[in-house]
């Protein structure tokens, strides 16, 4: 058992996020400037860890978020169906020009020595235009609601987008949620509003509604202001837990509410070759995962992959040690594929997280 006081009553959601959708156009290994073909990935940070839950794990979760009233959104609803996630959705009508648009992501997966390339068109963003007031939580939590989520993408949006992750964080709270939050820091979303600085001050107030943390060394860093290792001289610290549960116990000491740090360790070798473990901070105690050695074909989502199934596992009362090994071993899956949501069976993952191989199924 986790020690965490997750409902046990009949809920409709197992599980709610609350973030922006986007569309990631992907071009496999071929740079942007020479691509010729795209596949389009529906994804969104918060998303992610929603439609990991749903698909994969067979839990019932929604996502609340923007939607804009044109083509590419309606690309994106479909999806979002066929992953099996709850909408609620607040409405924009699109201008026909201008916007407001749902954001195009736009990456190339790199391949050996060559790294994988990211940008945004976040220009007129309709989830940045989100604020206080736009859901009606108490409808929503009305019918129970066992796990709500957000993350540090969507409260870079936008000051009214924060706004909203805190009114939904203390909403969650008083209807009996556990509330999660991914600190997914990224310097080129926080440079553009402000940069460090104001992601720390709008980070560290959300934080104070937050129940369950998950985020790397720089999350901790950058996005929390917690004091660490220099994280771009510290190489040797990537696969090394005690740097991390060090920074874990500073985290929990500056906000002692906080019941649980999580984070995935990865060693970048090359651009197709990660070495890849997991650790977990839950009431003081420490868990580690185990090592592994892999060939990555996409590793965006790995990240989300992860959560979703350490959340699965704490959800399921599974044994903290258990829930980790799910995270460690669906994240682990997850970059196996292409695009940022899951394409792994429940079975898979439990047989990684036991120790299965990738010998041959026959």
């Amino acid at each position: 058992m986790s020690d965490l006081a997750i409902r046990s009553d009949p809920c409709d959601l197992d599980f709610l996020s609350l973030g922006a959708l986007v569309h990631r156009l992907d071009p496999g290994i071929i740079p942007f400037r020479k691509a010729r073909t795209l596949d389009i990935h529906v994804s969104g940070g918060e998303y992610n860890v929603a439609a990991n839950l749903s698909d994969c794990f067979g839990l019932r979760t929604g996502v609340a978020t923007a939607m804009v009233k044109y083509p590419i959104g309606e690309l994106i609803q479909g999806r979002v169906r066929e992953t099996g996630v709850t909408p609620f959705y607040k409405w924009f009508d699109h201008d026909g020009v201008r916007g407001p648009n749902m954001a195009t992501v736009y990456s190339d997966r790199g391949a050996g020595v060559r790294p994988p390339v990211v940008f945004y068109n976040r220009s007129n963003e309709a989830a940045g235009l989100l604020k206080p007031g736009d859901f009606d939580w108490s409808a929503i939590h009305k019918a129970g609601v066992r796990w709500f989520h957000s993350g540090g993408i969507f409260a870079a949006l936008s000051e009214t987008t924060a706004e909203l992750i805190i009114e939904a964080m203390d909403a969650a709270k008083k209807a009996g949620a556990i509330t999660s939050f991914d600190l997914n820091y990224r310097a080129k979303l926080w440079n553009s509003v402000g940069g460090e600085k104001r992601a720390v001050q709008t980070l560290r107030r959300i934080v104070e509604h937050v129940d369950c943390l998950i985020g790397n060394e720089e999350d901790l860093q950058k996005g929390l202001g917690v004091k660490g290792p220099e994280v771009a001289t510290k190489a040797e610290s990537k696969l090394d837990p005690d740097v991390f549960f060090g920074m874990m116990e500073a985290t929990a000491e500056a906000f002692p509410h906080v019941k649980m740090v999580a984070t995935t360790l990865r060693e970048v070798h090359s651009t197709n070759r990660h070495d890849w473990a997991a650790v977990l901070w839950l009431n003081g105690k420490h868990y580690v995962s185990p090592r592994a050695h892999l060939d990555v074909v996409d590793r965006i989502g790995g990240g989300d992959g992860f959560a979703a199934g350490l959340i699965y596992g704490l959800l399921k009362s599974r044994l903290p040690e258990d829930s980790l090994r799910l995270g460690w071993a669906h994240g682990a899956l997850l970059t196996t594929f292409p695009g940022d949501v899951t394409m792994a069976r429940l079975e898979e993952v439990e047989a990684f997280a036991k120790g299965g191989s990738a010998r041959v199924q026959r």
